[in-house]
């Protein structure tokens, strides 16, 4: 491995072993980067050996599950994967003031907690499917932490989304809204989960 690989590469836990955590953890390692999948009785290990770890649990799981990684995850970049969710899809209402991301930091909060891979589905997260005819998925992501949300967008690069910093962790609230239009556009009307986000913004 070369020294440029050597700077890039960074250990990547995941917690979970669904859909989400499969296709990130598949998209990390053609990456280049080195992981390990955590499922109920290896949490520990995954917030453990990763330098940056994804959440990819339901969010109802995650008051049961974050507080014994506490300790493991101090100081280290937290990827919210997660949407406010019933087991049947539909909305977890939070309040207006409030996401997923902003509770998972209160449970967190010696780590830098940074949104992320929260509007786009399992199904979407192959190399072909991120790319519509030239134009990358987007890559939301919001965090409070500016090194924290330089490092995700950077992955979320390597990985072939075009990374977008929507701002500080209270923004969740409207990546959280968009997953939920994501959900009732492919479940509710019927448009299939082969779907993703673009975003062109012209620059001065």
């Amino acid at each position: 491995m070369k020294s440029t690989e050597r700077e890039r590469h960074v250990k990547i836990g995941i917690l979970g072993s669904g859909n989400v955590a499969k296709k990130t953890a598949a998209l990390f390692i053609r990456a280049g980067h080195g992981v390990l999948l955590g499922e109920r009785g290896t949490f520990s290990q995954a917030a453990e050996y990763g330098e940056a770890v994804l959440i990819a649990l339901p969010y109802l799981a995650c008051k049961e599950v974050l507080p014994a990684l506490r300790p493991a995850l101090a100081g280290k970049i937290v990827i919210d994967a997660t949407n406010p969710l019933n087991p049947d899809w539909s909305p977890v209402l939070l309040g207006e003031e409030n996401s997923a991301g902003e509770e998972i930091a209160r449970l967190l909060p010696e780590s830098r907690v940074v949104k992320a891979f929260n509007t786009v589905f399992a199904d979407s997260m192959f190399p072909e499917k991120l790319n519509r005819g030239g134009l990358p998925a987007a890559g939301f992501l919001c965090g409070n932490s500016a090194d924290a949300n330089t490092t995700v967008a950077r992955l979320l690069q390597e990985l072939g989304f075009a990374p977008i910093d929507a701002g500080p962790l209270r923004c969740a609230r409207y990546l959280e809204a968009m997953a939920h239009l994501n959900i009732q556009l492919a479940v509710g009307m019927s448009g299939g989960t082969d779907a993703v986000f673009l975003y062109h913004q012209n620059k001065a």
